[in-house]
């Protein structure tokens, strides 16, 4: 009696290992990292944002008030620290004396009305000391009318100094060349002595000449925070999806790889067994 012959069905392949563990255990720790790194960054910019919203508040209420007298000169050294600057800063003001008989520096200006220049006066006050005005802004084919003689009042926003020049320009003091409101330079220039290390935007005079024109101080402030904030926590929340995909996958790939396994197991056993082997 001839045997009977059964043909072997081919044992199922397990998959090979995709790639070392240490690989996989460093792209996983890349995304963690990326995950908390963005979520920080979003909170960060949240914190910035807070923060800019109470400047724009403070400054708001700045410029609106009742102007209190400049600092004087015992107060000039406390400009060093920011905290004091920053507490005058766009604050009204009031300046009592006369504008110096002294040429005034014009700095380049770019306004809502456009190009031109700020016009800085020297103006000593009742107690001696020296400020710089800005005057107003002038266009560049106007002229600008002297300012009136004799003891006035000047009102005006407080500004901080400005040294060193405007976007990719330097000042030029020996060419007489100004592109910021550099306070200390312009007063070297002008042998003026020692000098307030602030001026102030003179506000505009319905009564006055028409140039040069006062009240044009552009007080504005970015406010991206929000937008960059949003930015990060998205960033955040991909790499989060990122990780749940991939562990989501591994899983899989696992789970398929422990059925083939278990299969290719059965296989061996009943290959085993069969009398026909």
């Amino acid at each position: 009696m001839r045997a009977a012959t059964t043909q072997c069905e081919p044992a199922p392949r397990i998959r090979e290992p995709s790639g070392k563990p240490l690989l996989w255990m460093m792209f996983a720790a890349a995304l963690v990292t990326a995950f908390f790194g963005f979520l920080l960054l979003g909170c960060w910019q949240l914190q910035r944002m807070a923060w800019k919203h109470a400047l724009i508040a403070r400054v708001e209420a700045r410029i609106h008030a009742e102007p209190v007298p400049a600092p004087g000169a015992k107060q000039w050294a406390s400009f060093d620290s920011n905290h004091y600057s920053d507490h005058y800063e766009y604050r009204r003001v009031r300046l009592d004396g006369r504008f110096l008989d002294t040429k005034p520096a014009r700095v380049q200006a770019v306004t809502e009305l456009g190009p031109g220049w700020w016009i800085l006066a020297a103006f000593q006050t009742t107690q001696g000391d020296v400020v710089l005005v800005n005057r107003g802004y002038v266009p560049s084919a106007a002229h600008a009318a002297d300012p009136m003689p004799g003891t006035r009042s000047v009102f005006g926003l407080l500004r901080l100094d400005e040294p060193g020049g405007g976007f990719l320009r330097q000042n030029l003091p020996t060419q007489d060349r100004w592109y910021s409101r550099d306070v200390a330079a312009i007063a070297a220039a002008r042998a003026l002595g020692p000098v307030a290390p602030f001026f102030v935007d003179m506000d505009f005079d319905p009564a006055a000449a028409p140039w040069p024109r006062g009240g044009m101080t552009v007080v504005k402030f970015r406010d991206p925070h929000l937008q960059y904030a949003l930015t990060w926590f998205a960033l955040a929340l991909m790499s989060a999806a990122a990780m749940v995909y991939w562990y989501r996958s591994e899983r899989q790939l696992r789970r398929h790889d422990a059925q083939t396994a278990a299969k290719a197991s059965a296989h061996d056993q009943q290959s085993g067994t069969d009398p026909a082997h």
